[in-house]
């Protein structure tokens, strides 16, 4: 009976050390992964934070360009400051302006003025690789008062020529930067910006630029007026806006083919006014994330 318990207790001491051993063989890799999945899951956290940061998450869900960037605020015109930001070069961790001749685009912003969501959206363009200068029209004033959008972006329709002032003067500070490509400046603006996206195209004619893109900005039909642009445009618009009709939008068409100027004119079904805004009753975020797909395309056939 000794003799069995003694065999008993030797058998446990054998299993115990082996099993030590395999413990002691296995437990850094076990830790290693932890580490690993802990890390992974901290990145990934990073990650989701980043893209949610961003107001409209279906346009920068189509932008898969990783440049990084660099913005400031800048002095464009007399008291007017303006939103800047470019993409940069990183080297050895140090953080500089890329040399190279880039791209550039002017950016109008809505009835709303120069806000948090236009800088994010100057922000998304710019790391598809262009230098993007988001204008300030209504001096500083920034609101989310529908009546007070109104009363800004009416006084700037009834004294056109400080607008127009404004944005030519921005498409000169862009011209005048070492990393922009004075050649290839664009416009891009959004109802009201929209509206004057156009209007700085009727009024480039001593500063042509390379392209104009307009959403759901007021039109004309003025051969004579439309045929000072020498370059394509891109209009977006939705066939259920109840301050820009369809009708219109269609001889806006055709007065750009008559004249012969390039146009990409596309009209959605199905939304109305403003539906790229995700700050909007209207949002259409299927639209604005094709919309937007349209945009880049066209930038980067023509700019």
């Amino acid at each position: 009976m000794v003799k069995g318990n003694r065999i008993h207790i030797m058998s446990g001491l054998i299993l115990s050390a082996m099993i030590l051993n395999i413990l002691s063989f296995y437990i850094p890799f076990i830790e290693k992964a932890g580490a690993q999945e802990e890390h992974k899951r901290t990145f990934l956290s990073s990650a989701v934070t980043t893209i949610s940061s961003v107001t409209n998450n279906f346009i920068n869900s189509t932008s898969t360009a990783k440049q990084t960037i660099q913005n400031e605020t800048v002095s464009y015109y007399e008291n007017a400051s303006g939103y800047l930001v470019y993409p940069v070069s990183n080297l050895l961790d140090n953080t500089t302006v890329a040399t190279e001749k880039l791209p550039a685009v002017i950016m109008i912003h809505e009835n709303r003025g120069l806000n948090d969501n236009i800088k994010n959206t100057a922000d998304i363009l710019a790391k598809q690789g262009y230098v993007v200068l988001a204008v300030d029209l209504f001096q500083g004033q920034v609101t989310a008062d529908p009546n007070r959008a109104r009363e800004l972006s009416s006084a700037v329709r009834n004294n056109p020529g400080i607008a127009i002032e404004n944005m030519k003067s921005a498409v000169d500070y862009l011209g005048s930067l070492q990393n922009v490509n004075a050649s290839r400046i664009a416009s891009i603006g959004w109802c009201f910006g929209g509206g004057q996206s156009l209007q700085l195209a009727l009024n480039s004619e001593d500063h042509p630029l390379a392209a104009t893109v307009m959403y759901y900005g007021q039109v004309i039909n003025d051969t004579k007026e439309l045929s000072k642009i020498k370059w394509p445009v891109l209009g977006i618009f939705g066939d259920q806006d109840q301050s820009i009709s369809v009708d219109s939008v269609k001889a806006f068409e055709r007065t750009l083919n008559e004249t012969g100027v390039i146009n990409e004119i596309y009209i959605y079904p199905g939304v109305g006014h403003a539906f790229a805004n995700p700050s909007n009753d209207n949002y259409a975020p299927q639209e604005t994330a094709d919309a937007w797909k349209k945009t880049l395309a066209f930038l980067d056939k023509y700019v």
